[in-house]
């Protein structure tokens, strides 16, 4: 095997686990919102919906790429842990910045280990991922996607709230 087919298959690998990441991280981000929508005010419950929305065509979106590199999609948990009690209007539009945060971090490491279409689908995402944040906090982030990762060392890529 020469050096250029293992380096071809790390990096096939590599992006597999990054599409698998923000899969699981969508995945969790459908889940939030649910959680959002039921709490969250009449004049955001729009915004709610669209967010719900455009996770969930994301996260079918994934499990297509997922199976187009032969892996088999990682599944949604039956619950998620959320980061902190969402009781109210206000904690409820915590939670959708907290979702988009995280969600942009994970498409942040997809467009690192991806390319052509895949790579401007993926910036595309956080693009997208970062606007909603905007529109939730009424106000924007340096580097929308990397700002966790100078907040704490964990890893991006966890699904979990």
């Amino acid at each position: 095997m020469s050096g250029t087919a293992g380096t071809g298959s790390a990096a096939r690998k590599a992006e597999l686990r990054a599409l698998q990441a923000a899969l699981a991280a969508e995945h969790a981000a459908v889940y939030g919102y649910g959680v959002v929508g039921g709490r969250i005010g009449e004049s955001r419950r729009a915004d709610a919906r669209a967010g719900y929305d455009a996770h969930r065509a994301r996260r079918d979106e994934l499990a297509r790429a997922v199976r187009d590199l032969d892996g088999s999609p990682v599944v949604a948990d039956a619950a998620y842990a959320l980061p902190f009690t969402v009781g109210d209007g206000d904690s409820a539009v915590r939670l959708a910045i907290e979702l988009e945060e995280r969600v942009a971090g994970v498409y942040s490491d997809l467009v690192r280990a991806s390319e052509g279409d895949r790579r401007r689908t993926a910036a595309e995402a956080l693009r997208e991922a970062a606007v909603r944040a905007v529109r939730w906090r009424n106000g924007s982030v340096a580097f929308p996607g990397l700002a966790e990762r100078t907040a704490a060392p964990a890893p991006s890529a966890t699904p979990h709230m």
